[in-house]
């Protein structure tokens, strides 16, 4: 979502990523109070690029390695996701949040015979806790998630079934080889559980640093632990909630806003189906909270109405000062990332975007 830099990945960082799934995995299975089956081969769907992490470690290496059968996709399209979970018999899907959603709204969903879907996975950005619901609701699949990045080689945490419904708004516990830790602004001092800091995470998955770029990698690797750059918190019983991106918080007038507990306010209601929150800068107070919204097919919004919806839902200083309909998509980059800077240049004024 930012200038890209390259990862330093290594051989033990992709290996310890494929022990991570297949640990998660087992998990879930212990977690529903099942035994552990015999390992078989399945059939996933791999609609998500090869140049990223979440494309190349978390599905097409880890299929590798379990013998899986991948069905690509040059191009996302959710009619065609669905013809093809039909024709190949699909049992997993591998995606970003936006695709599960495209998935479950489109209006042909019920034509097509998806009995063989058992899961559908998902990372890459927070999703909102109404369609980890839907999914099992409304397409009888288990949902599951997690969290990793570029710099981890994929996964860190990750849950799915009963425990992620019981707890949608986190990204699962992290996995047995993970060091994970919530700090303070100062890098230094540990924060108690329930508390939002910066996540730290330090382990075998953790990549060597950053290509050509010495400045990024003394900044982002310190004394073998990675500063995600991502806000967190940690409950009691180590589950993992991503808050938001240390750069996208949102300061009112000295009151944190964090853009993704605004965003899954306004994705639960009925008739939206993407939200992005980005800051105005304000003179006095600061900045303040604007909103973009879609639609989902056949509705439409009124954006006092959904000022409303977040007003009763949070506090009033998080309330957009302004919601804009959006006729398209929200721009994303290939790994399914919302480009706030790019929001903020068409929303903005051209003083507000800088």
């Amino acid at each position: 979502s930012g200038r890209p830099k390259g990862a330093i990945a290594t051989h033990r960082n992709i290996v310890c990523n494929i022990g991570s799934i297949g640990f998660g995995a087992v998990r879930n299975v212990l977690r529903r109070g099942g035994t552990i089956p015999p390992p078989r081969r399945r059939t996933l769907l791999a609609p998500l690029p090869l140049f990223h992490v979440t494309g190349c470690a978390a599905l097409m290496m880890s299929s590798i390695a379990a013998g899986n059968t991948l069905v690509f996709m040059s191009r996302w399209d959710a009619g065609a996701a669905l013809a093809l979970i039909v024709r190949e018999r699909i049992e997993a899907v591998g995606a970003v949040p936006t695709m599960a959603w495209q998935l479950l709204d489109h209006p042909d969903r019920a034509r097509f015979d998806l009995s063989s879907l058992e899961t559908v996975t998902y990372g890459g950005a927070p999703a909102a806790p109404a369609l980890v619901d839907r999914l099992a609701r409304d397409m009888r699949v288990a949902p599951a998630t997690g969290w990793g990045m570029t710099e981890t080689m994929a996964t860190v945490t990750s849950f799915g079934g009963a425990d992620y419904l019981a707890r949608p708004h986190s990204a699962g516990p992290p996995v047995p080889i993970a060091q994970l830790d919530i700090r303070a602004p100062d890098g230094v001092r540990s924060l108690p559980p329930g508390t939002a800091g910066e996540l730290w995470v330090k382990g075998p998955m953790v990549v060597r640093g950053y290509w050509n770029n010495p400045e990024a990698t003394a900044e982002s690797f310190v004394d073998g632990w990675l500063r995600t750059g991502d806000i967190a918190r940690i409950d009691d019983e180590g589950f993992v909630e991503i808050v938001d991106r240390a750069k996208d918080v949102i300061i009112r007038a000295g009151e944190n806003i964090y853009s993704v507990e605004v965003e899954q306010c306004l994705l639960a209601h009925d008739a939206v189906a993407e939200a992005a929150l980005i800051g105005a800068p304000h003179p006095v107070l600061g900045e303040e909270p604007v909103a973009i919204v879609v639609a989902r097919p056949g509705a439409s919004l009124d954006p006092e109405a959904l000022r409303d919806h977040v007003r009763r839902h949070l506090a009033a200083f998080k309330v957009p000062v302004r919601v804009h309909v959006s006729a398209g998509p929200l721009p994303r980059n290939a790994n399914g990332k919302v480009l706030k800077r790019v929001l903020k240049r068409d929303y903005l004024a051209p003083a507000d975007a800088g």
